[in-house]
């Protein structure tokens, strides 16, 4: 590794020698004012490598800037080049680079692999054997005294590099830095500027929507405080933001409009699909959400109180909204959702004595009292017609929510709902008890969205608390089985009657102790557990390979657990009689299941 200079070649007289430093020098300065006529970074680094590559003549040329860990990556190059070579980076104070850095002068190697004065990185020495590069010329960029990168030239022969060459490669090179500063500060300045513009644009964009927010704000608080409904605040938000406003309820009726076309309420109008589909994505992201189609913008957002949907509003206009205009309709939905919950609150004091009056009668039942029955015709309401309980539950919407829908649907019915015990509950009168559960079922999906599990059972002489017993345990029954959407009546599930049905929890007990009690007896007594093993041998089909893998055991291992079952219960719990021990451990499983669920709370 040397920087002195090579001896003149010998075929090159001194005039000859003159003519090229002349061109050198011409071609330098040409080149320097060039790059000071440049302004972005990027455009002034390729240039920097393209003309280096022309004045020096090697077989690549490329141009290395420090980052903020003080490793060199390199930034632009000319000439033929890998890729894996060009996103190689170079460790502080290592190769040929790092001591270009640390030096701040140029320095070159005949050969660069055998060069032993350079500290080498073997991942970088391998990316220069498969590149073939041989001799390396490097010379610093130097900015105010401080190296900011290097410029390398490089050869796949080995040889030196004359002092005119280096003198040469330097002064382009310092050249280079000045215009690399200076692109430095052009994009700096230039983003500055931008940012500044930015900034004051947020800042005019945040004034204005502070007073159209402010006149919105006023004019919807002035809506709650006087006893407005959906029409005053479709008409107040069309007033102030112009175009035309929709008030759309949870279960996506129209409640008001204002400045709209009433086609464009029509679910067959051709605007209808893209705003439910804003619709959908709004109340998934919790943000407004706004879809064009070839007449106008629709934005949507909806009218939310923490977890429970309240509504949406829909904007339309022609013109794209801003995101002051989107912020200013999202803002809007606080205050409508206000003015809901106030309605609501009258609404939940008729709910809180329609639970009440359906909880007296369920603890009460069958009796009814001179009270409860006037009470109950003061609401329209005949006591001795309320012949089907309903019970509902959902994975997940909250109880509370569950009962308020219970109510609305009861009320149109001439019913009554609450919360009893924990669980959504609801007594009306129905003709055909499947088909108001089914009917019950649809109405309450629709209105909420979700899935919800809804069971019916008739009530035989006002025994409601009975009826609920019932219907509750066959609702946990349903769960177990994996049921999470539909509604049936508890003859649906006659064949776990067993299960859900109070008066026979002692013949479920007799069944499975005459079937399979010794065996449940020797797992209890040895602490094994035979019975899953039975349990999965049935569902199974009676496939010893797939029982085997099931368990997870080795099929030898299986036969002797099913040996041991034989002794236990003969060898007629597979054969003849399996029918009988299948629905046993079957029964088992589910009253082991539906217990741990909480149904035992019932029996």
């Amino acid at each position: 590794m040397t920087s002195t200079a090579s001896p003149l070649p010998a075929d090159e007289s001194s005039q000859a020698y003159h003519r090229r430093r002349k061109r050198e020098l011409s071609s330098l300065y040409a080149t320097a004012r060039s790059l000071t006529a440049l302004g972005e970074l990027d455009d002034v680094l390729r240039s920097i490598v393209r003309h280096a590559h022309g004045l020096i003549g090697t077989d690549f040329t490329y141009l290395s800037l420090l980052g903020p860990d003080d490793a060199l990556s390199v930034r632009a190059s000319e000439g033929t080049i890998s890729a894996d070579f060009l996103a190689a980076g170079i460790p502080p104070g290592t190769g040929l680079g790092g001591q270009v850095i640390e030096r701040r002068k140029p320095i070159w190697v005949s050969n660069y692999l055998v060069a032993d004065e350079l500290n080498h990185v073997h991942d970088f020495d391998r990316l220069v054997a498969r590149e073939g590069l041989v001799a390396l010329l490097g010379v610093p960029l130097l900015v105010r005294g401080q190296a900011v990168g290097a410029l390398f030239a490089a050869d796949r022969s080995e040889r030196s590099f004359s002092s005119e060459e280096i003198a040469l490669f330097s002064a382009f090179a310092d050249h280079a830095a000045i215009a690399l500063d200076n692109a430095r500060l052009y994009d700096q300045s230039r983003t500055a500027l931008e940012e500044l513009q930015s900034a004051y644009r947020v800042i005019e964009e945040h004034v204005a929507t502070i007073e159209r927010s402010q006149a919105v704000h006023e004019a919807l608080t002035d809506v709650v405080l006087t006893g407005g409904g959906p029409k005053d605040v479709a008409s107040h938000l069309a007033d102030q933001m112009g175009g035309a406003v929709v008030f759309l309820g949870r279960d996506k009726t129209l409640l008001a409009s204002a400045g709209v076309d009433q086609m464009l309420h029509d679910s067959n109008s051709p605007a209808w699909p893209g705003i439910m589909h804003a619709l959908e994505g709004a109340r998934r992201t919790g943000r407004c959400m706004t879809q064009k189609d070839a007449s106008a913008t629709h934005s949507v957002a909806v009218v939310q109180a923490g977890d429970s949907y309240l509504g949406a509003l829909v904007w339309s206009q022609p013109a794209s909204p801003s995101s002051a205009d989107l912020r200013m309709l999202e803002r809007a939905t606080h205050i409508v959702a206000l003015m809901i919950l106030k309605e609501n609150a009258v609404a939940d004091a008729a709910e809180r004595l329609s639970g009440e009056l359906m909880t007296e009668l369920l603890v009460n039942s069958p009796a009814v009292s001179a009270a409860q029955r006037a009470r109950t015709r003061a609401r329209g309401i005949d006591v001795d017609a309320l012949n089907l309980l309903v019970v509902a539950d959902s994975t997940t919407v909250a109880t509370l929510e569950l009962s308020r829908q219970l109510h609305v649907y009861a009320r149109k019915h001439a019913g009554l709902a609450g919360e009893y015990l924990g669980r959504a509950t609801m007594l009306l009168h129905a003709e055909d008890v499947d088909e108001a559960v089914a009917d019950g079922h649809r109405a309450i999906r629709q209105q909420l969205d979700r899935d919800i599990n809804l069971i019916g059972e008739q009530v035989q002489d006002r025994d409601w608390a009975r009826a609920f017993t019932t219907a509750s345990r066959c609702l946990d029954l349903a769960l177990a089985l994996g049921k999470t959407d539909h509604g049936a009546t508890t003859s649906d599930y006659a064949l776990y009657s067993l299960l859900f049905a109070p008066d026979r929890i002692n013949e479920l007990d007799r069944f499975i102790s005459a079937t399979i009690g010794p065996l449940l007896a020797y797992d209890a007594q040895r602490s094994t557990d035979l019975v899953t093993t039975a349990a999965t041998y049935f569902a199974n089909r009676g496939s010893l390979a797939q029982t085997a893998r099931a368990l997870q055991v080795h099929p030898n291992t299986l036969l002797k657990r099913l040996d041991r079952i034989d002794l236990v219960l003969g060898s007629g719990w597979r054969e003849s009689e399996a029918l009988d021990s299948q629905l046993a451990l079957r029964m088992h499983q589910l009253r082991g299941t539906v217990n741990r669920s909480g149904l035992t709370r019932f029996s």
